[in-house]
């Protein structure tokens, strides 16, 4: 199994009309957040079978392909990456400084989704958290994402301070992609802990943009979520 006829599977799975709407959809028009990125098609289920195929790549072939400018290729590395991170604990730490090392890679906001959390969160679950404070006041949309997304392994734990605490600082960003994340993870907080999450809210919803804020409220009883949107709290 070599990265050669990893690439010649991806050529022949290549569905041109699916590629040009994931193109849209993914934003990848001049000035959007995905400027430049090249779709060929591939679903998810196919990049998940393909990533476990060819999950004993070396990680310079790893490395190759998260470089790609195809899009499917850099998510195949990601995949790869966490199957070796789950299944291979003694690579793991090895895992955790290659994905921050080249998060410049890590650029759409799917990448971030379907890897973040399962490395960087699931190692760091343990172990100090400062990274997280200084991906999310970066400059990089994507740094600021991951910062979030990686707390989702935290959540699912019970551990709640340092998503909250990310939240506070990233609250007023106002990218839609930074708006969505942060409103997810609230309602992911408030699954855990409604008093958590209410509290958070009490303090920032007046100012917190309204894209976070309907995430996170979504799941409110009709007449609480109202209050909330009407500024009636």
């Amino acid at each position: 199994m070599t990265l050669v006829s990893l690439r010649k599977e991806i050529k022949n799975l290549t569905d041109k009309e699916k590629g040009a709407f994931l193109q849209r959809f993914f934003r990848t028009g001049p000035g959007e957040y995905g400027e430049g990125d090249i779709f060929v098609g591939l679903t998810v289920p196919q990049s998940r079978s393909l990533a476990l195929k060819y999950r004993d790549l070396s990680f310079l072939e790893i490395l190759e392909l998260l470089k790609s400018k195809i899009h499917e290729e850099r998510l195949i590395a990601l995949l790869i990456l966490v199957y070796r991170f789950q299944k291979q604990p003694e690579d793991q730490r090895k895992i955790y400084e290659f994905y921050l090392k080249h998060t410049k890679y890590i650029n759409n906001w799917d990448l971030v989704d379907l890897s973040s959390h399962k490395i960087i969160g699931e190692y760091l679950l343990d172990k100090p958290k400062d990274i997280l404070f200084k991906l999310a006041r970066s400059e990089s949309l994507w740094e600021k994402r991951i910062s979030l997304i990686s707390t989702f392994a935290f959540i699912r734990d019970g551990k709640l301070d340092i998503s909250l605490e990310l939240a506070d600082i990233l609250v007023n960003d106002k990218h839609d992609l930074i708006q969505k994340a942060l409103g997810w993870m609230l309602r992911e907080i408030g699954k855990k802990d409604l008093a958590a999450e209410e509290k958070f809210l009490r303090k920032h919803y007046r100012q917190m943009g309204r894209t976070a804020l309907r995430y996170a409220i979504e799941k409110f009883p009709e007449e609480k979520r109202l209050k909330y949107l009407h500024g009636e709290i």
